[in-house]
């Protein structure tokens, strides 16, 4: 197998050369057929997550083929389509997993973040935690439904039931919520950094209500706000334009310091929430209900090789929609 690799000391990830691995007990072996690139990506590479344990191959919106099978395995077949998301394995034993909370187990192990990732030709992932994709759509389309639609599909659910609701950073994840929301009949508003009028067009393409700059306020007070960028300065600017009783919800697993901001803002039982991670059955329900909703993922393909250069671009917000590394 082939892998873009991070090790040490830490800086562009290194083209390698890797012997193949078998699968152990209940585990599988998945022929990468595109990887999604996640901002999460850029947050192991830079250490801005913890304890990453180097070397480690990067890569968690995974598409493939199974292509061995360890014993223990049922429900999945050689050749069959999957997903491999961020959730890679959980204790099954914690309080969280005992009370449907696998999303905060006390010991995870994560795809390409503590386990060796999809930036590869192959992967070797937990059967439980892998997804069968059928054969609707394209593998490069898919790939960023694995972390930027999942985390996107559980920040809309913590959202509530809205009317009105605004998206903090117009990226992966914001692209496809937009499409999710619009199919659900609500008002979506996006806001991108100040003066970026080609991110706010591709917003308003997609049928976004409104589109400006995180500087502005909307046309009219949000039921609720998703924050997908990593900047805690947006927190005091959703809390101001959340109406009495919104709810600010902050879908990034980093996020910059928060400054101080006035009590004002977060009285009138506005709420400030966090998502963290996701469970199966998110990803059970979200893939059940994906291909009735009709979300094209705009997305642009790099070559495996070339996975330093899509996460420079990422990082310099040089696309729209999500990257995705093909094998």
């Amino acid at each position: 197998m082939y892998a873009m690799v991070l090790g040490e000391p830490r800086g562009l990830l290194q083209w390698t050369e890797r012997p193949d691995r078998c699968p152990g007990i209940g585990q599988v072996r998945v022929a990468v057929t595109a990887c999604g690139v996640c901002r999460t990506d850029l947050h192991v590479i830079d250490g801005e997550l913890p304890h990453v344990p180097l070397p480690i191959i990067p890569g968690h919106e995974i598409v493939g083929r199974v292509d061995a099978i360890g014993s223990g395995v049922s429900g999945l077949r050689i050749g069959e389509r999957v997903g491999i998301p961020w959730l890679g394995q959980t204790c099954g034993v914690c309080p969280f997993c005992l009370s449907h909370r696998e999303n905060l187990c006390n010991a995870p192990i994560f795809t390409g973040y503590t386990r060796d990732g999809g930036f590869a030709t192959a992967t070797i992932a937990d059967a439980r935690f892998v997804y069968p994709l059928g054969e609707r759509g394209s593998d490069e389309s898919l790939a960023p439904m694995l972390c930027a639609g999942l985390i996107g599909w559980r920040a809309l659910a913590i959202a509530g039931e809205t009317k009105t609701l605004g998206l903090y950073g117009f990226g992966a994840s914001a692209h496809i919520v937009a499409q999710v929301a619009r199919f659900q009949h609500r008002m979506v508003f996006a806001f991108t950094k100040p003066g970026d009028q080609a991110k706010q067009a591709f917003a308003t393409s997609l049928g976004v209500q409104w589109a400006g700059g995180s500087d502005e306020m909307p046309p009219e007070p949000l039921d609720a706000a998703i924050i997908f960028a990593p900047a805690g300065e947006l927190i005091p600017l959703a809390l101001a334009a959340v109406r009495k009783g919104g709810r600010v919800v902050c879908a990034g697993i980093h996020m910059s310091d928060i400054p101080s901001f006035r009590y004002q803002l977060l009285w009138e039982e506005r709420q400030l929430v966090s998502v963290a991670n996701l469970t199966r059955q998110d990803g059970i329900d979200f893939l059940r209900v994906l291909p009735d909703m009709g979300i094209v993922t705009k997305t642009t393909r790099y070559r495996l090789r070339d996975a330093n250069q899509a996460l420079s671009d990422l990082r310099a917000g040089r696309f729209d929609g999500a990257a995705v590394l093909i094998p």
